[in-house]
């Protein structure tokens, strides 16, 4: 048996530091053996900032696609690092953005802080008319009821749908974005939640939901594969 050899991959990564005074954006181009780095672009990130340059910054945490902390636009696509595979082909180098249309604090990491003010707005939580003894009683449902929750409760917040939705570029003042509305929808297609009404009612201004112009990017690029354009629709 013989390992086959990959050879060094070029990753040409967005870099822009707030804190040195007159830096502009620019990219910067790295090497980075594939022998001797993990499958995924995280890996490879993770490579670059211990190896080659400490000053890189980026989010990351689980390394499993479930905390949304490393998403980010790699080669065109807004995904996740951690389990977007690095494309063995070594004469193509891989470009690296941070999510678009969102405030830069520092190299591939985007603000979120309207993003999650926006989700702190539909309130998602589980809101009912009557007091609930916790730890004595459970709020059951029925199997189909449960089932309504499927594709909504697995959405890990990490932002690639609505940073991939025209219609949130050009108004993520007013408009929610697929994410947010998902989220919103969850609640709403919950049966033990008793304020689907003020819910509504909430949502029913021009821009809120109704911006939404059924364009799909949110559901192609949603790495866990889910389709916020249904839950809106």
């Amino acid at each position: 048996y013989q390992r086959r050899v990959r050879g060094e991959k070029t990753f040409q990564i967005y870099r822009w530091n707030p804190e040195k005074p007159g830096d502009k954006p620019h990219m910067d181009s790295y090497k980075v053996n594939l022998d001797e780095c993990g499958p995924m672009v995280l890996d490879a990130l993770m490579k670059i900032k211990n190896e080659l340059d400490p000053t890189l910054t980026f989010r990351r945490s689980c390394r499993e696609g479930i905390c949304g902390s490393c998403s980010m636009n790699i080669g065109g696509t807004n995904t996740l690092a951690c389990i977007s595979r690095i494309d063995p082909d070594t004469s193509k180098s891989v470009k690296i953005y941070p999510l678009p249309h969102m405030y830069v604090v520092k190299d591939l990491v985007p603000d979120m802080t309207h993003f999650f003010d926006q989700y702190a707005s539909v309130q998602p939580w589980l809101q009912r008319d009557t007091d609930i003894d916790y730890g004595k009683e459970q709020l059951h449902q029925t199997v189909d009821d449960r089932k309504k929750l499927d594709g909504l409760y697995e959405c890990i917040l990490c932002a690639c749908c609505s940073t991939s939705c025209p219609s949130y570029w050009w108004n993520s003042d007013k408009y929610l974005g697929p994410a947010v509305l998902l989220q919103s929808y969850r609640w709403l297609a919950d049966s033990r939640d008793h304020k689907t009404k003020e819910r509504l009612e909430k949502l029913s201004d021009p821009f809120s939901v109704y911006r939404c112009h059924t364009i799909m990017n949110c559901t192609k690029t949603c790495p866990k594969g889910l389709n916020p354009g249904k839950a809106i629709a």
